[in-house]
């Protein structure tokens, strides 16, 4: 874990086969507000890998939970992207007093029917970029391979920067933990109650292609006081599309806990 700036702690969480480096696009911006804390699940960014370790949702949220009470964080606001989204909805269910508010960033979790076997786009993804990590500083340069990398993710992948590209290539180069959390989050989904009193905001983009709407944007397994936002032109790493919209939606979700 990594903190940035003062204030009231807002904890990152980034999603399967990410890393922490996937919020700087609005890392900056939040630490003029907040004491940021960003987070490596097992087997991403710096966080290794351990066999032992349970990878499902709920582990990971107890976990991230045990791990910033050793930091002595006892009271947070909570942001998370596609499984870390799930993670942080699973925190406000598990420990609700430790938790200020959620904005949860395409969570992962909200689909009818779990999934039974890995996703087929998510694994040619992962292959991909362990191909070509010695390759993607250069590789990155082209167009073309900016494309392939990333056109699924981001409907604005023209205009993705080169470091985020570089950044999430390497990230799902060197995750260790991604098969694992893959097949610990197969046959489950989320649904849990939580609490009324912790303002939750969902923000998904209107092209998200790894977690389309029709199949994995549920409202109904939202906690029912959840506001939802869709973002237009915006795909499943709404920071990166978005960052100025979802700065707006961590902020505005923040202030109602203050």
């Amino acid at each position: 874990m990594e903190t940035y700036g003062q204030g009231e702690a807002i904890v990152l969480i980034h999603g399967m086969g990410s890393a922490a480096t996937a919020w700087k696009p609005i890392l900056s911006e939040l630490t003029k507000q907040f004491e940021v804390v960003t987070v490596d699940l097992p087997g991403h960014g710096r966080t290794p890998y351990s066999p032992i370790q349970q990878m499902d949702p709920t582990s990971l949220a107890n976990l991230v939970t045990r791990n910033l009470k050793e930091i002595g964080k006892e009271r947070f606001h909570l942001v998370g992207n596609s499984l870390g989204g799930w993670i942080s909805l699973e925190i406000a269910a598990i420990t609700p007093e430790a938790v200020r508010t959620v904005t949860a960033l395409a969570p992962a979790g909200l689909w009818l029917t779990p999934f039974t076997s890995r996703y087929p786009g998510e694994l040619a993804l992962r292959a991909m970029a362990s191909g070509v990590e010695k390759l993607a500083p250069s590789l990155l340069n082209y167009t073309w391979a900016k494309r392939i990398g990333f056109e699924t993710v981001s409907p604005r992948w023209k205009d993705l920067g080169y470091e985020i590209c570089l950044d999430a290539t390497n990230a799902m180069a060197s995750s260790t933990g991604y098969f694992p959390a893959w097949d610990a989050l197969l046959g489950k989904r989320f649904d849990k109650q939580i609490d009324q009193q912790i303002p939750i905001t969902i923000v998904f983009g209107d092209s998200d292609h790894t977690l389309p709407a029709k199949t994995c944007q549920e409202r109904s397994l939202a906690p029912s006081h959840a506001k939802w936002v869709v973002l237009p032109d915006t795909g499943h790493a709404p920071m990166w599309d978005s960052p100025t919209e979802v700065l707006a939606e961590i902020t505005q979700t923040a202030l109602l806990k203050r």
